[in-house]
């Protein structure tokens, strides 16, 4: 009774939590994206949780008075660049600043004013 398959020696997987898009000219897309930094990005999926971050974020922005924009980071490769590995995710200015947790706009007031 075998309950698990044999791999073949040759056979490469099928698919990886990236949806199968981890190749060298994606990874270095991503590190690119990651090291020209002078902005806020939000890192994650589009589920309801990032849009909250999202959202607390650019009030946030508007209340401290400062125009910076706010880029909804979406592709898995990208987000790995930045070692996250639980989203939602916030960095500023290419630092990871919080992950996997939906900030209130009172808390990315203060990290906006501490890392800036």
């Amino acid at each position: 009774m075998a309950l698990f398959g044999k791999k073949k020696k040759d056979e490469k997987p099928t698919s990886c939590c990236c949806g199968g898009n981890f190749d060298s000219e994606s990874m270095a897309k991503a590190e690119s994206a990651k090291s020209e930094g002078a902005s806020v990005k939000v890192l994650g999926s589009g589920c309801a949780k990032c849009n909250q971050l999202e959202a607390a974020t650019k009030t946030a922005l508007e209340q401290l008075g400062m125009d910076s924009t706010i880029d909804h980071v979406t592709d898995f490769s990208e987000i790995a660049a930045y070692g996250v590995m639980t989203t939602p995710a916030l960095v500023i200015d290419g630092k990871v600043v919080s992950y996997g947790k939906v900030l209130k706009v009172d808390e990315v007031v203060k990290i906006l004013q501490k890392v800036r």
